[in-house]
């Protein structure tokens, strides 16, 4: 699994020319799953994201976290990602995986995000989806031909894989 995630001032995603979610401070993440990911890659990944510190404290230091500064988080899918260039022109996506493994551990990634961006549970009313009322996680539509808008902020722009945990 590997992460391309973002500190922004604002990100968006629209389809068809509408927006479907869009967040203000916080971090965009696009995500990329491959045939061999597991649950283990998600806690793995979100752990580090939710505990990264790459806000800037009152000092102007990078010293704090999504988690404390509250700020919001933008998941977009993307099996380019795990494009292959070893061939050729054209990539190669044979590492990404197929929407049946895919879809289930980007809504785990998404749903763990969710409970762990915060250590206040989320309420009833409080879903994993770009549609949760009060919820500071949002989505794009897995599979779909999203145009995605950000304002990176610094900028700070840090990939993370699962299999390369340096």
């Amino acid at each position: 699994m590997r992460l391309v995630i973002q500190r922004v001032k604002s990100a968006s995603v629209s389809i068809d020319g509408d927006v479907f979610s869009s967040i203000q401070e916080g971090l965009l993440i696009l995500l990329g799953i491959t045939h061999d990911d597991t649950a283990e890659d998600v806690d793995w990944l979100v752990n580090k994201v939710v505990n990264m510190r790459i806000f800037s404290d009152t000092e102007g230091k990078m010293n704090l976290s999504i988690k404390d500064t509250d700020g919001e988080a933008l998941v977009v899918s993307q099996f380019t990602l795990h494009a292959s260039t070893k061939k050729g022109n054209r990539p190669s996506y044979i590492k990404a995986a197929r929407p049946e493994v895919a879809i289930p551990l980007y809504e785990l990634f998404v749903d763990t995000l969710s409970r762990k961006r915060t250590s206040t549970p989320l309420s009833d009313h409080d879903e994993a989806t770009s549609s949760g009322t009060g919820n500071k996680v949002k989505t794009g539509v897995f599979g779909a031909d999203m145009q995605v808008e950000l304002v990176n902020d610094g900028p700070v722009t840090i990939v993370i894989d699962s299999k390369d945990k340096e």
